[in-house]
């Protein structure tokens, strides 16, 4: 195959098929959604069995506990995949939308329209409900968009392509809407993002590395975070049950997700109480636990138990490894996260408002909780409906992008004749 020609084809095709994307009313693109949602439930075993094959090579290649746990398509994960495209039908289409009109005293009305981005880019690893996801963010919001998935998941990959396909032509849309590389050549990601002239954005989900790479090669604009180093503050004033709950949730309710906890830092006042008992919790799930002196103190006796480096404050582990830190109060923690966040996702444990208000205020992240599990920090439980990512810049969108963030504003100028003097 030659790599070059056959991406520039996926991208021609992309491009013409964008303008009929944008075109298209709302109940035909929720139609297509309808029928992308009643394909996956009728095809759930042919799905199982597609990811089943994935699974089977990817633990004969040694891949990673984490991304065997992205790669798997659960039940869960599959009643997950229809109820996000359920919940885009629902919502609100933003495209053509006007705001902010205003008189001019020239007698012009401005105002601002909403519109497709046009052609959409994503590479991802690992992660066969992206496909859908994407799919479903891209279609309602009136783009197209090419999906580069990971070589662990081609088999899965190929057969959702084929119900996303089935729903676009059921609905009278382009196929070509929605376009899943066929091909596991890397060189079809150096391709994908050096084509501005077909793709408008690239959207990268996938490890520290990937991105990097696009980072240093892409000539298309990126919305992207690097990696998730997420942290939670229990407060001298916390809730001792909520940081209980929330402190083991946020690390152990899963490991492989850019949204989980890698660094949990306790006030002093309050860490003798708190930090035996979330030892004992974590010990159930075998967590190893890099502690600074403090902490070392208080959790001496722990099975698994080493002291914490500098390094280890701006790691991602992805795995059931967890940071500890004990700090003075709501200024350390919040000068320690400033100082070592990816600006991802922060949560602060407390009853005190003030506190609250100002972590929320202070902290510099793309999202920043009270009293809740850094693991809400997703499109789905947004209420998008899904994600086509998670960004920590801060243009042109920030946290977890949905519909709103893969469109863009242009001006609009109503006029009654008049001309400038």
């Amino acid at each position: 195959m030659d790599i070059k020609q056959y991406m520039q084809d996926v991208g021609i095709r992309a491009r013409a098929a964008s303008r009929a994307m944008a075109r298209a009313d709302s109940a035909t693109r929720n139609r297509a959604l309808s029928l992308i949602a009643a394909a996956i439930v009728r095809d759930a075993d042919l799905l199982r069995a597609a990811n089943r094959r994935d699974l089977d090579a990817a633990a004969a290649a040694g891949l990673a506990p984490a991304m065997l746990d992205r790669l798997t398509l659960s039940d869960a994960a599959i009643a997950t995949m229809v109820e996000g495209l359920t919940q885009i039908v629902a919502l609100a289409d933003p495209i053509g939308e006007i705001s902010n009109m205003k008189y001019r005293p020239t007698g012009i009305q401005v105002g601002q329209m909403r519109v497709p981005l046009g052609v959409i880019g994503i590479i991802y690893e690992a992660r066969p409900n992206v496909t859908v996801d994407a799919a479903g963010l891209c279609i309602k919001s009136g783009n197209a968009t090419i999906l580069r998935g990971g070589s662990e998941a081609i088999h899965c990959n190929r057969a959702l392509a084929k119900l996303v396909a089935e729903g676009l032509a059921g609905a009278g849309l382009p196929q070509d809407a929605v376009q899943v590389i066929d091909t596991t050549d890397r060189a079809a990601v150096g391709a994908l993002i050096t084509m501005p002239e077909y793709v408008d954005v690239i959207v990268p989900r996938g490890g520290k590395g990937l991105i990097a790479r696009l980072m240093e090669e892409a000539t298309v604009p990126m919305i992207k975070h690097l990696d998730g180093i997420c942290h939670v503050y229990i407060d001298a004033k916390a809730d001792l049950a909520k940081a209980l709950d929330i402190g083991f949730n946020a690390k152990c309710h899963r490991y492989g997700t850019c949204n989980t906890m890698e660094t949990l830092l306790v006030a002093r006042a309050i860490a003798p109480q708190v930090l035996p008992q979330l030892a004992e919790r974590y010990l159930t799930k075998q967590v190893e636990l890099r502690a600074d002196p403090e902490a070392l103190a208080i959790l001496a006796g722990y099975p698994h138990l080493v002291a914490a480096t500098e390094e280890d404050w701006r790691t991602e582990y992805l795995a059931a490894i967890l940071s500890i830190k004990v700090v003075d109060g709501i200024d350390e923690a919040m000068d320690h996260i400033n100082q070592y966040s990816s600006r991802h996702t922060e949560a602060i444990i407390t009853e005190d408002y003030s506190d609250a208000l100002r972590f929320l205020r202070e902290v510099d992240s793309a999202s920043v909780m009270v009293n809740a599990s850094t693991r809400f920090a997703d499109g789905f439980e947004y209420g998008l409906g899904a994600e086509i990512g998670i960004s920590n810049d801060k243009l042109h969108a920030r946290g977890p992008v949905g519909l709103e963030g893969l469109t863009s504003l242009k001006y609009v100028v109503f006029g009654h004749g008049e001309v400038r003097t």
